[in-house]
């Protein structure tokens, strides 16, 4: 055995080394799989409850036209979203477009000029950069409305510091936010646990702040949510892990009844508040993904530790390792190199159901402040529930994988990868001469 020859690629061979690859890492992980599959029951009883306790009947697939007022469908998935969150009241609402559509309207809805926003868990998503008023100006984000905002810095490790947090609580805060996934960031995502704690500490010495999370990609990985323990607000995408991977659009905002009715004033108008909005005959599909959900979450974690391993084996930095505990779905790897990002994406987009045909190319977005090369041939446009991968296109070129329907989805897109890389020189693999 030796080297493989730069001159000679036997594609024929590749694909065997690669799935041979795959077969190594996911013998190692079974007893990984099988842990995530033993998650799923308890997760699907609270949601089957939900249901049982609401008396869910096929009369509330039905949704109003016009206003929306007196929709009992979307009354029904309100309060079931709120039991399956542990939250006193929540609005899951189409007219949310995004989730940081969701997180912008809880922060507008909450906050009032003067008010002081703390970030406890560093710099924010790229999206919510110009709502804060981080970037770009005059398009009236928080600071345009004299809100005060400050952050507080990670540690190298990149993890919460709770001696900065206590002297920043030296002064009145009215909301402390925060980031429960890594977003764009080589650190690790928070655990219910931390969110518990980072809580406990600001409720403990100022009772009155409210703290909000930004609970993108971590609903129902573990078996709490951050409102049970301590959050006071929260907001997500049912485009990610909460819509099942059917859901075509929409958010929520889940927490203190007080909180959610401020934030759904921000989307309709004072006075209308959660009353408004049309499910636009979409109650049947957010019901049914919220059933699905946890079945398709443990697939996409199972599918991250895939990942993880492959490319760990590889020798890439991966976050988290493989075997690590996830309280989030994304698994970040660093690629180290932007060539070598664009053919990973582009052997992922060739291994989706929907236009395989396309190559990724790096290109501005809105509300983020680098390139991105994206891939996701998903049957929802931007989901992150179904396999996907996006890369900020800057070192140290980490590229954020999440989601997938099935495992088996996942391995294909890996072998192709693999090969892919191979092809472009990228890797070696042993062969025989």
């Amino acid at each position: 055995m030796q080297k493989f020859n730069p001159d000679v690629v036997d594609e024929q061979l590749v694909q065997l080394w690669a799935k041979e690859q795959i077969s190594l890492v996911s013998e190692r992980l079974q007893w990984i799989a099988e842990q995530r599959t033993e998650t799923v029951r308890h997760r699907l009883e609270k949601v089957l409850k939900a249901f049982a306790q609401e008396h869910l009947g096929t009369q509330h697939f039905a949704s109003v036209t016009g206003y929306g007022h007196g929709d009992e469908g979307r009354k029904v998935i309100d309060r079931v979203f709120a039991r399956v969150l542990g939250a006193e009241k929540a609005a899951v609402r189409m007219q949310f477009v995004s989730g940081t559509h969701a997180i912008t309207a809880a922060l507008f809805g909450v906050l009032r000029p003067g008010d002081k926003l703390l970030s406890v868990t560093g710099k924010p998503y790229d999206t919510l950069q110009e709502v804060i008023g981080l970037r770009g100006s005059g398009q009236g984000s928080l600071a345009d409305f004299g809100i005060c905002y400050e952050e507080l810095p990670l540690s190298p490790e990149g993890g919460w510091q709770f001696e900065q947090l206590e002297r920043a609580l030296d002064t009145p805060i009215r909301m402390a936010f925060i980031q429960r996934s890594c977003g764009y960031a080589w650190r690790p995502s928070l655990t219910i646990e931390q969110i518990g704690e980072i809580c406990d500490s600001i409720h403990r010495r100022q009772p009155q702040t409210v703290c909000f999370v930004d609970n993108c990609y971590g609903e129902l990985v573990e078996d709490q949510e951050p409102v049970e323990v301590g959050a006071d607000l929260i907001a997500g995408s049912l485009i990610k892990n909460l819509g099942g991977t059917i859901v075509p659009t929409g958010g929520y905002v889940a927490g203190r009844a007080d909180l959610v009715e401020k934030a759904c004033c921000r989307l309709t108008a004072p006075g209308i508040g959660a009353a408004g909005g049309t499910g636009f005959d979409l109650h049947r599909l957010v019901l049914q993904g919220l059933f699905l959900a946890p079945q398709m979450i443990a697939e996409a974690l199972i599918g991250a530790d895939l990942v993880a391993g492959v490319f760990a084996e590889l020798g890439f930095a991966v976050k988290p390792s493989l075997g690590n505990y996830r309280s989030d779905i994304i698994q970040a790897v660093q690629l180290g190199d932007p060539d070598i990002v664009k053919v990973v994406c582009k052997a992922f987009q060739n291994s989706s159901p929907v236009a395989h045909y396309l190559e990724p190319v790096p290109s501005s977005m809105p509300g983020y402040s680098n390139p991105l090369v994206m891939a996701g041939g998903t049957f929802i446009d931007g989901s992150t529930s179904e396999f996907s991968a996006d890369a900020p296109l800057k070192p140290p070129y980490n590229i954020y994988i999440q989601g997938g329907t099935h495992r088996t989805h996942i391995k294909i897109a890996l072998e192709r990868a693999l090969v892919e890389l191979v092809k472009a020189r990228f890797l070696d693999f042993p062969q025989t001469v």
